[in-house]
């Protein structure tokens, strides 16, 4: 089974890491954000803890950053991404999300 890595950064700071693996979808915090004396979480949603969050598909806050409608329809023939591939679109299409969060290609580093 193929792993999929993005990592997920906050006003350009890394805080976490999202892993693929088939239907479930892990995020995790850094342990070097989790120590900062400044560190707030990503949502409300997903409180600062030293557990992964495990959901099957992205998590509700993640799977809300994504396109929708007419802009869905763009994004997924621009970037020739399949609307059932959300893992894929949130890495291809947040990297400028609306708001302080970012999510990056694993390989393009924190």
């Amino acid at each position: 089974m193929t792993e999929r890595r993005a990592i997920v950064r906050l006003d350009g700071q890394p805080v976490g890491t999202l892993v693929e693996s088939g239907k479930q979808v892990a995020f995790a915090y850094d342990a070097q954000w989790l120590a900062r004396r400044d560190a707030v979480p990503v949502s409300l949603t997903i409180p600062l803890r030293t557990e992964p969050y495990v959901t099957e598909g992205l998590h509700p806050y993640f799977e809300n950053l994504l396109p929708e409608g007419w802009l869905l329809e763009l994004a997924t023939k621009k970037l020739k991404i399949s609307k059932d591939d959300a893992f894929g679109l949130l890495v291809a299409a947040c990297a400028d999300c609306i708001g302080a969060v970012e999510i990056l290609p694993a390989e393009a580093g924190a």
